[in-house]
C-alpha cells in the first residue's frame, strides 16, 4: 500500500512538473520528456522550484 502512494505522490508531481514547464516555455518536444520521465522525485522536486527562473526552453 505505501509503495502504491509513492508511486501515485511521484505521478502527480511529475504532472504538475509537467504542467508548469509547457506552461512557461510551451509544448516539450519528446526528446527532452523521456529524460524527464526518467528523473528521480528529488531531482524532479528540485526542477520543479528552477522552472520558475526559466524564460526559454533552452
Amino acid at each position: 500500500m505505501r509503495e502504491g502512494i509513492e508511486q501515485g505522490i511521484e505521478r502527480g508531481e511529475r504532472s504538475l512538473v509537467f504542467r508548469q514547464l509547457t506552461r512557461r516555455v510551451g509544448e516539450i518536444p519528446e526528446a527532452l520528456r523521456s529524460p524527464l520521465n526518467m528523473l528521480p522525485l528529488q531531482q524532479l522536486e528540485a526542477l520543479g522550484e528552477a522552472l520558475l527562473d526559466f524564460r526559454t526552453l533552452a
